[in-house]
């Protein structure tokens, strides 16, 4: 068994991995190739146009992770093209089960990069071009294979004609792969493509007046070989590749922490809601979720704070809430006996109570986001924990505002070990323990979009001049909105705060989703439509970063499901485009 998946950068420990097991089966495989063709990969990856060619990686990994066989292939936007840079499997590896899934896979990527065709070369298979019969017997296998996709060679012109002090042996074919399309190649654009190969890969070593020559060899009608192994093609036609699914975890245990007070919103439909417009959709898998440790919880929560809220849970009545009402302005160092009474030493506010089942579910909360954060250490693109109750209001020694963990922070911490996070907090309301929790910390950036705490909860933090100190200065940024929003409004400060997570770069982005800048939330002043989530989400998808969005608040159930799925069709869409996945509208040329 093995699993295909495309490698976007070298960010991540696991992509790390696969680049360095990739470079060891090429140095294996093309022990005569150019080395800088491997070697550069993580900067081609890193920065496409620095050979004027986008970069595309495909690795096959067995169960155990390992990768097995790898496809490189460059795309060209402006001309319309792919070019297949190599495709092998490691040392030992039988069968062609492995490198038909990684061609099939790059047949489906030119496709859905609105390639015209996909370019290649291969090694002669005639005698008199190749003399070494063991090469030979290679060369022709490796056309045997591509000719059952219907790959055919460029017949007619001078490409195989050596440079100048070169050898005429063994010189490859330029094959062309047209996707299944039934058309013609017109010459102007085969010059093209001809031309861009040879000056961007072979610039070093082929001077002009040879790439002029070989340019101007091509007329119309462009010729094309016959297939010399396969009859007819023995595949399945390409066809776009369909976004990778979002990985998501749902808290299985939300629904037990049910505050059925009049006037409690942070209730339970708001998870099956969510659920609902998203699980028609396409776009996600739902992950198990794993159980993990406290002590990624006390980690940036302090440990006495989530012992007292465990055995205060605990010892609460069954179906009552405690609120706190006495609150610490004097003495804060002596908390009293009492567990209810010391509900106002930990909680910031009096409608986030204390009842019995609000730790088990905070709990598993945070199982569900770190649950998506491994996925995205395992190579996903994008994760999506659905979790009640939220967490962005909780800091390191306190709750409140319906949060008691602080689910992003704890991701964040715990992603931190691998590359710089940033936080970006999209929520009505301040971020307050995420900035408390990171203020002096720079490996974490933490932005917060919201309505000014002039006249929004929490009040007393979410102010533009709270910056960060010591080591965090300038690491923490609040971006404090007027209590009327367009959406057209929120977008400018949406931009300006994107700008801030492109220049920190990131090795992962954490969006603490909040529904309720919607118009009409019960929570909010804002006035932003499913258009605007859309929106919103395609310019952070654009960032093409691992992206992990843990869900916080949002009230308005009419339309909390449609203001989700718009979200993340925008961020998938946003993410494709800007990696280039253009999705051809027609297939004709």
């Amino acid at each position: 068994m093995f699993r295909i998946r495309r490698i976007y950068d070298d960010v991540l420990p696991t992509n790390q991995v696969a680049i360095g097991e990739v470079k060891r089966i090429f140095v294996e495989q093309f022990p005569a190739a150019r080395r800088d063709d491997i070697e550069k990969i993580n900067e081609y990856l890193r920065n496409p146009f620095l050979q004027r060619f986008r970069t595309v990686l495909y690795v096959a990994e067995n169960g155990r992770g390992h990768v097995i066989g790898f496809a490189t292939m460059l795309h060209e936007p402006e001309l319309s093209f792919c070019y297949l840079d190599y495709l092998t499997t490691a040392k030992g590896v039988s069968g062609r089960g492995v490198g038909a899934a990684l061609y099939e896979h790059v047949r489906d990527e030119a496709v859905t990069l609105a390639a015209k065709a996909l370019w290649f070369e291969c090694l002669p298979d005639e005698p008199g071009a190749c003399q070494d019969a063991t090469l030979r017997k290679q060369n022709v296998a490796r056309l045997r294979f591509y000719e059952t996709f219907g790959v055919r060679r460029l017949a007619g012109t001078a490409y195989e004609t050596p440079v100048p002090g070169g050898t005429a042996d063994n010189l490859p074919h330029l094959m062309v792969d047209t996707l299944d399309r039934d058309v013609p190649l017109p010459a102007a654009y085969v010059r093209k493509v001809a031309r861009a190969v040879l000056e961007r890969k072979y610039g070093d070593i082929c001077p002009p007046e040879y790439v002029k020559q070989v340019v101007h060899s091509i007329r119309e009608p462009v010729q094309l070989g016959g297939l010399r192994y396969a009859s007819h093609p023995l595949h399945r036609p390409a066809a776009p590749l369909p976004p990778e699914r979002i990985a998501m975890a749902i808290n299985d245990k939300h629904d037990i922490h049910h505050i059925r007070e009049r006037g409690y919103v942070e209730a339970p439909v708001r998870i099956r809601v969510i659920q609902s417009a998203l699980n028609g959709s396409g776009l996600v898998e739902v992950l198990g979720v794993r159980e993990y440790p406290l002590k990624h919880i006390t980690a940036v929560h302090d440990a006495e704070f989530v012992e007292y809220l465990r055995r205060a849970c605990a010892n609460a009545p069954v179906g009552k809430s405690i609120y706190p009402y006495v609150f610490p302005v004097r003495n804060a160092a002596r908390p009293p006996k009492e567990l209810s009474i010391r509900a106002g030493y930990y909680c910031i506010d009096t409608f986030t109570p204390i009842h019995q089942n609000a730790f088990i579910a905070a709990k598993r909360a945070v199982d569900c986001t770190l649950t998506v954060a491994d996925a995205i250490l395992r190579g996903r693109r994008v994760g999506y924990a659905l979790v009640r109750p939220p967490g962005h209001h909780a800091e390191r020694r306190s709750f409140g505002g319906f949060c008691y963990f602080n689910n992003a922070a704890v991701a964040a911490h715990y992603l931190s070990r691998f590359g710089k996070v940033a936080i970006l907090d999209l929520d009505y309301h301040h971020g307050n323990g995420q900035q408390e929790i990171f203020y002096e910390r720079n490996d974490v950036l933490t932005i917060s979009i919201h309505g000014d705490p002039e006249f929004a909860y929490p009040y007393f933090s979410g102010f533009a001049d709270e910056r960060g100190s010591g080591p965090g200065q300038g690491f923490n940024v609040n971006i404090p909105l007027p209590e009327t929003q367009t959406g057209e409004d929120y977008r400018r400060a949406l931009k300006r705060a994107v700008n801030m997570v492109v220049e920190f770069g990131p090795a992962v982005l954490l969006v603490a989703l909040g529904l309720d800048i919607a118009k009409g939330d019960p929570t909010g002043t804002w006035a932003l439509s499913p258009r605007d989530f859309e929106e919103n989400g395609r310019i952070i998808g654009a960032m093409s970063l691992p992206t992990l969005v843990v869900q916080e608040g949002g009230y308005r159930t009419r339309t909390l499901g449609t203001n989700a799925l718009r979200f993340f069709q925008g961020l998938v869409a946003g993410s494709r485009a800007a990696q280039g996945e253009r999705i051809a509208v027609s297939r004709n040329m």
